[in-house]
């Protein structure tokens, strides 16, 4: 067994050796005149050929520096509008669940317009509006102003006109139903009667 060992030490031995001739021989071809044949057509190229290629490299540089411009507008121009339908999206969102709950704040209303002998309810059914409002507003929905206010088709309903001197024309009079808007999305149209 020794043997067999000692016979596979002098076999990778021979082969190292082997190698290291071998290396040896090619870098004195290099040497010799041999050289890399890419500085060999360098050395043979006369100047206005490397003035060509100098421009041809220059016309390839300004070609991908272009593109790489291009590229970078086309992907700013992409986080831009991914960002702006990210918040589209979000405020679409926000607008339909509050106006899930635009019912619920009528319903307040009229239990808070009912006439009771407890106080101390009427008064936890007005904490609960409040409170209601003031998450409304923070995530920047409002009420519509009305009474007062000039008729605006595009965030008022008028459901009833009146012959009145005492308000200026298209004067709103009366509100019948509160309106609500998130933003400039109007999530319900305030319900509204208008003087002529």
């Amino acid at each position: 067994m020794l043997k067999n060992e000692e016979n596979e030490a002098e076999e990778s031995k021979a082969e190292k050796d082997d190698l290291i001739e071998d290396a040896d021989a090619s870098s004195e071809k290099t040497q010799d005149g041999d050289a890399n044949p890419n500085e060999q057509d360098i050395t043979d190229m006369s100047r206005e050929e490397l003035e060509q290629e100098i421009i041809e490299l220059k016309k390839e540089n300004d070609k991908y520096y272009k593109h790489l411009q291009r590229t970078a507008a086309e992907f700013d121009n992409y986080k831009k509008r991914v960002s702006k339908e990210k918040d589209e999206i979000y405020n679409l969102a926000i607008g339909d669940t509050v106006a899930k709950y635009v019912n619920v704040l009528d319903n307040i209303d009229r239990a808070l317009a009912v006439e009771s002998a407890d106080e101390k309810m009427i008064e936890g059914i007005a904490l609960i509006k409040k409170q209601m409002l003031e998450i409304m507003t923070s995530l920047g929905c409002t009420e519509i102003p009305t009474v007062g206010e000039q008729f605006n088709p595009e965030i008022h309903d008028a459901v009833l006109h009146i012959e009145s001197d005492e308000y200026g024309e298209q004067q709103i009079v009366e509100e019948l139903r509160k309106g609500y808007k998130c933003g400039d999305r109007v999530i319900r149209h305030a319900m509204v009667k208008v003087a002529n």
